[in-house]
């Protein structure tokens, strides 16, 4: 089995709207999955955020990563804020 590397997932807000929670889906290569994730609940290759990086202040950031087995291939994600 093939461990993709660790991939590390940014997001941002925009202009001077701050964000109060958000989630990630992500649609991945056939035949693989996700092994370990961080900084994030994750159902699947669905992601949102956990108590303590729901809020994002206007113009700041939060990162969460995650590890996945199969075949490297492109990522397509799908990115809300609640």
């Amino acid at each position: 089995m093939n461990r993709i590397p660790a991939v590390i997932a940014t997001l941002v807000t925009a202009g001077a709207a701050a964000v109060n929670g958000w989630s990630v889906g992500l649609t991945l290569p056939a035949g693989t999955t996700v092994s370990n994730s961080w900084n994030v609940n994750r159902t699947g290759t669905a992601f949102s955020n956990v108590a303590y990086n729901g809020q994002i202040p206007a113009g700041g950031y939060v990162e969460f990563g995650f590890q996945a087995t199969g075949s490297p291939g492109s990522l397509t994600p799908t990115c809300t804020t609640a």
